[in-house]
C-alpha cells in the first residue's frame, strides 16, 4: 500500500477545473518528482492533497481517505507542505518560526530537533534571531522546509524548491532533500528544473494540461 495515493482526482478553483483524473503514488522513503510547465497543474496537485482547493476523487494517506478532512487535520496525520511562496512568518525570528510548527515525534521516525535542523541547514544556525523579513529568498525557503520538519511529517510536499535560488543554494537544497530521503521521509517534489532533480528522484510523473502520466 502506497503512503500517499491519488486516484481519479479532479481539482480546481471554483468552477475553473485545473486537474483531471489525477493518479499518483508515493511510497515511504522515496522522492517522486511531478514535472511540468508553469500552469500545468503541479501546484494544484499539492494543494488538492492538502485540501486547499476544491477536489473530487480519492486521496489516501496511509490507507485513510483524507479528501474530506481540513488542511490542519491532514497535516496532523503526517503530511508536510512547503508552498512555492514559502509562507513563513516574516515578523518572527528563525527560532520563533520553528517553534510555531513543532509537534511531538512520531513512532518509528527520528525527531527533527533544533540541532538536526541546523545541521541540515547550517545557514539558519547563524541567524536564529533574525526575522524572516530580513532573510534572502533562499534562506526563507530553507526556513519554510525546516519549519515543516518540526511537525515531524512522514511525507513532505515541496513546491518548486529550486526556483529563483542562486546555484550554490540550489546545491544546498538538493543535498537537504537527499538527507530527507535517507531519513526515511517520502518527498513529492514539484519542479521545473530537471538538472536540480538529477540523482534525487526515484520516479517521475509528468503533468500536461492538468493530466498526470508516468514520465
Amino acid at each position: 500500500m502506497a503512503l500517499l495515493e491519488l486516484a481519479g482526482v479532479g481539482a480546481g478553483y471554483g468552477r475553473a477545473r485545473v486537474l483531471f483524473d489525477a493518479r499518483l503514488e508515493l511510497e515511504r522513503g522515496e522522492v517522486v518528482m511531478l514535472a511540468g510547465r508553469n500552469g500545468a497543474g503541479k501546484s494544484t496537485t499539492l494543494k488538492a492533497v492538502m485540501g486547499l482547493v476544491t477536489r473530487s476523487g480519492e486521496i489516501r494517506f496511509r490507507g485513510q481517505r483524507v479528501e474530506g478532512l481540513e488542511p490542519f487535520e491532514i497535516a496532523r496525520l503526517g503530511v508536510g507542505y512547503v508552498p512555492e511562496d514559502r509562507r513563513i512568518f516574516r515578523g518572527l525570528t528563525v527560532d520563533e518560526n520553528l517553534e510555531v510548527g513543532r509537534r511531538a515525534p512520531r513512532p518509528g521516525l527520528p525527531a527533527w530537533s533544533e540541532e538536526r535542523l541546523f545541521a541540515l541547514f547550517p545557514n539558519l544556525a547563524a541567524m536564529r534571531e533574525r526575522t524572516g523579513e530580513h532573510m534572502s529568498g533562499g534562506e526563507q525557503k530553507m526556513l519554510a522546509i525546516a519549519r515543516t520538519l518540526t511537525g515531524n511529517p512522514l511525507a513532505v510536499l515541496l513546491d518548486e524548491p529550486s526556483e529563483g535560488l542562486a546555484p550554490i543554494v540550489v546545491q544546498q537544497m538538493a543535498a537537504a532533500i537527499g538527507e530527507l530521503k535517507r531519513a526515511g521521509l517520502a518527498v513529492l517534489l514539484c519542479e521545473q528544473n530537471a538538472r536540480f532533480a538529477e540523482g534525487l528522484v526515484d520516479r517521475t510523473y509528468r503533468i500536461e494540461s492538468g493530466r498526470i502520466r508516468p514520465a
